[in-house]
């Protein structure tokens, strides 16, 4: 995985799945953000680092839709949320982030185990997220 900074798109993995998620249709694009967010719930044993990188980019679409959210500018963010784009979240959306956030901060998470040495600041770049995620839910 390449990594440059602790923000919710700064690896390829994320960057890759915004992409992805920039190229889907339109309708579907809440359901390839639920499938991401729900594969992290769904795995008892390890969590991959890909799987979590492109959960906590599907967490941060998720907020950035919320009324506070935090503003997405990256540019390896989906083209439709930079440009202004919205999405219509169903009302669970919110609580199913945050429980996928908690899962790859957690015990049994590659992205953890990745982040060692700087888990703290990493942590912190997530805070945003949750924080806004936190007051929906």
């Amino acid at each position: 995985m390449g990594t440059w900074d602790f923000g919710p798109f700064d690896n390829d993995t994320a960057a890759d799945w915004s992409g992805d998620l920039d190229d889907a249709e339109p309708g579907r694009r809440v359901e390839i953000i639920r499938a991401t967010l729900t594969e992290v719930l769904d795995e008892d044993e390890y969590l991959d680092s890909d799987v979590a990188c492109e959960a906590i980019a599907a967490a941060a679409v998720v907020a950035s839709q919320l009324p506070g959210g935090p503003a997405i500018t990256t540019a390896y963010a989906p083209d439709f949320i930079t440009e202004g784009g919205t999405l219509d979240l169903p009302s669970d959306l919110p609580a199913l982030a945050l429980r996928a956030l908690d899962r790859i901060a957690g015990d049994d998470s590659e992205w953890r185990e990745l982040w060692e040495d700087a888990l703290d600041k990493a942590l912190q770049a997530l805070q945003p997220i949750r924080a806004t995620l936190e007051a929906t839910t």
